[in-house]
């Protein structure tokens, strides 16, 4: 039920976020084309937000996996996975992903698409070679997990968003700052003016607080349903344990895209979870020992 409940609210939540940051970005729009008296303003950031998102929604699971430099196997070429990841997906009753490789020496994986008829999951070569068998099936039944409850649209849709937001944020200053200003502006347009810096200056960072909360969330909901899959969650734990010890930094990823992956793949994040609050809003992923200490209590 507790899975279920999670679809529905994914899928609502999708909506709603095309909601709200289609009114930040309209925002935006509105309070930059106050200041400068340019209404093409406005209509310039309805139109790039939604041909961005349209664009990136239908793409961004080929832009991250270029981006990640990964190639896809099949049954042929890589037997083994394909045949852990198809049974694992008939056992959650879902279509098998595609899979993809990452020629890397780190151990991580990640899921991406837009449903489950268009998802994929990706490994690198390092958690293969470095992950038992149960292991591995406990990371893949993590990431089936993130297909299954709409996990992957959630996230493409807050990344695309958060992304737009902040480069129509950074055009409009950059813009705006190039422009000479009118000579006979008043006090009510200097104050419009503040505002709107302000908010094209603070709009990123709450997208982006955003994103990541979402994404806290989803990894904890996404480590129990992998583990009911497997019925196993003392494979996921050691997973996580391992890869968590392993102190390379994975090549391929960014901060774009780190918050896809099991465990953050940058490595400078390691030891903030001590740091204090504020400094957690800011990490991509829950802390791994929190998450092992609930997998291990599944046990109990």
């Amino acid at each position: 039920m507790l899975v279920y409940n999670a679809i529905g609210k994914n899928k609502r939540a999708s909506i709603f976020l095309i909601f709200v940051f289609l009114l930040i970005i309209i925002a935006l729009g509105f309070l930059f084309a106050r200041i400068y008296e340019d209404p093409s303003i406005l209509v310039f950031a309805v139109g790039f937000s939604i041909f961005s998102a349209l664009i990136s929604y239908y793409y961004s699971d080929k832009i991250t996996l270029a981006i990640s430099r990964a190639k896809e196997v099949d049954r042929q070429t890589a037997p083994d996975l394909y045949r852990l990841v198809e049974n694992l997906a008939i056992t959650a009753g879902l279509p098998t992903p595609k899979i993809y490789l990452i020629d890397d020496s780190a151990p991580n994986a990640f899921a991406t698409g837009r449903d489950p008829k268009h998802a994929v999951i990706c490994f690198t070569t390092g958690i293969l070679g470095k992950l038992e068998k149960a292991e591995l099936e406990g990371v893949a039944a993590h990431e089936l997990s993130h297909i299954g409850n709409y996990d992957i649209r959630l996230m493409t849709l807050v990344v695309v968003l958060v992304g737009i937001v902040t480069l129509l944020a950074d055009f409009m200053l950059r813009w705006g700052f190039g422009r000479r200003r009118r000579d006979n502006e008043g006090g009510g347009a200097g104050i419009i003016a503040l505002i709107g810096i302000v908010f094209a200056l603070l709009s990123p960072l709450f997208a982006t607080l955003i994103k990541l909360a979402v994404s806290r969330r989803r990894e904890y909901l996404a480590d129990a349903s992998g583990a009911l899959l497997t019925r196993y969650p003392e494979g996921l734990a050691r997973a996580l344990e391992k890869i968590a010890a392993d102190h390379e930094p994975l090549e391929a990823a960014n901060k774009a895209t780190a918050h896809l992956y099991i465990v953050n793949p940058l490595k400078e994040h390691e030891g903030r979870d001590k740091v204090g609050w504020f400094a957690n809003l800011f990490n991509t992923h829950p802390p791994i020992e929190e998450r092992i200490r609930i997998l291990r209590g599944m046990n109990k």
